[in-house]
């Protein structure tokens, strides 16, 4: 689960309905909360948008929009050191064993895109034909992405849009009746309200939704450059220690020094091992 968006999403929506509930008296009232329901005003905001937005993207890729929205709620599958270590310890194994060693270890692997990368390195296709392929699959992967975040980027424009709509709607129907007061405060709730809905859907729910999508698409796609680089790298036979420092140049400062460290903490215990073991064998 990512914390930060449900935070975020949490404590806006609290936030706001701390604010409706004292209304500048210093009490708590619950009743606050009927002034800030209606339905004709929800309709006018939520329907348009969707609609709008049906009219600029296929329905297949509106409908597909949930799938989408399950990317913001949880955090990315893997990690580039993660994904390092894992390249480093096949490299070994295929610099002591040979590349087709690997076939059981590939087999394993959660990662489809890395798993058929790898598939290529043991099935002997030369570095063009796998970068060639593995490229452009990335390439299809970052178009798939950004219909997504467009759809959450229209829902956006569109509902201040149709909030504005709703206000021009319900300012109408108030001038249209100032005789009746029933329907000068009816006009008006459908004028604020419609305003209020568009302006909280737009910049509490679908632009920062849109902007975690573009987030999340750019982790991933770092993530399977990496894996690219790490293929390529197992490919052309390179050394393990030449595949850690390659692929460690994609890491910034900090998460190198924590590698080092981590592999360094690794050496220490494998000593203390040995040490141990050998000890209990001379006794």
């Amino acid at each position: 689960m990512d914390i930060t968006t449900l935070i975020g999403a949490t404590a806006g929506l609290l936030l706001i309905a701390l604010g409706i509930m004292l209304r500048g008296t210093g009490g708590i009232d619950f009743t606050q909360f009927v002034a800030f329901y209606n339905f004709p005003s929800m309709l006018i905001t939520f329907g348009g948008a969707i609609c709008a937005t049906l009219i600029n993207y296929p329905l297949s890729q509106v409908v597909g929009v949930v799938k989408i929205v399950k990317k913001v709620f949880t955090e990315p599958g893997e990690s580039a050191a993660g994904i390092i270590e894992q390249f480093v310890a096949l490299c070994q194994k295929a610099r002591k064993e040979g590349i087709l060693s690997l076939e059981d270890d590939v087999k394993k692997m959660d990662n489809d895109f890395m798993r058929r990368g790898l598939q290529m390195v043991i099935d002997g296709h030369d570095a063009d034909f796998i970068r060639n392929l593995m490229e452009t699959e990335l390439t299809f992967i970052q178009e798939r992405h950004k219909i997504g975040q467009e759809i959450f980027i229209a829902l956006g424009t569109y509902s201040p849009a149709f909030g504005l709509i709703g206000t021009i709607i319900g300012l109408i129907l108030m001038l249209r009746n100032l005789q009746d007061t029933a329907q000068i405060a009816s006009g008006m709730a459908v004028a604020l309200l419609t305003t209020f809905y568009g302006a909280m859907a737009a910049y509490l729910i679908f632009l920062p939704i849109a902007g975690k999508l573009k987030r999340r698409s750019e982790e991933e796609i770092f993530i399977k450059e990496v894996i690219i680089r790490g293929v390529l790298l197992l490919q052309s036979g390179v050394t393990p220690s030449i595949m850690e420092a390659n692929l460690q140049a994609y890491l910034s400062p900090a998460l190198r020094r924590a590698a080092l460290a981590k592999e360094k903490a690794a050496r220490e215990q494998m000593v203390t091992t040995q040490t141990q073991e050998t000890t209990t064998e001379k006794r």
